[in-house]
């Protein structure tokens, strides 16, 4: 007979989206010299077009997707720009279009760090929880100090029934955040080695 192992209800900014706050300076493409390094442009309102889009989209303004997609467009913050426009629509429940914003950022930064944990984030709601382990596993390899990273691939885990490791990635969620958030994580890490027993 199985077991039916209970995991206590996670707070739900574990699995909140993490948006790119700040513009990040690009990078420069492997293999080629920036020419227009000393250059600079001038912006009458002193704003980017990713900045404008940012800035609509933290006052929950629905014209920040078209923002974002002229961002796109304009070559400005490519690759952050494709990952918020992933989480709107995401919480719009358009995993298809989310997925293919949240890879086409990758296509311009395969490190991007908050892609990886937004896709992961994606792949885990639909309940494609390899998919989810695999992300999760890359964000945490880019970002090793961002702790939600570690819960929700303890969680995963433990969905797909890989508990021992479970333990460990929830252990090391523990080591990183305040002794305030370790009952929570205690009692699932509980609940998980007694079904190991």
């Amino acid at each position: 007979m199985g077991k039916v192992i209970q995991f206590p209800t996670p707070n739900p900014e574990k699995f909140g989206f993490k948006p790119v706050r700040k513009k990040k300076a690009e990078r420069p493409k492997h293999g080629q010299l920036n020419l227009f390094a000393g250059g600079k442009v001038v912006n009458l309102n002193k704003l980017s077009v990713f900045e404008e889009a940012l800035m609509l989209d933290e006052h929950g303004d629905s014209r920040a997707a078209d923002q974002y997609l002229k961002a796109i467009k304009a070559g400005d913050a490519v690759a952050d720009a494709y990952c918020n426009l992933g989480i709107i629509e995401s919480e719009r429940k358009n995993h298809s279009k989310a997925i293919d914003c949240f890879t086409k950022s990758l296509k311009e930064d395969p490190r991007h760090f908050e892609s990886h944990y937004n896709l992961a984030n994606v792949y885990a709601e639909i309940g494609n929880l390899p998919l989810a382990k695999v992300h999760y596993q890359i964000s945490i390899e880019i970002e090793p100090s961002f702790p939600n990273g570690y819960f929700n691939l303890g969680l995963t885990l433990a969905m797909n029934k890989e508990l021992e490791e479970a333990i460990k990635t929830l252990t090391s969620y523990r080591a990183l955040v305040s002794n305030e958030e370790h009952n929570q994580v205690n009692e699932l890490i509980s609940s998980l080695s007694r079904s190991l027993q």
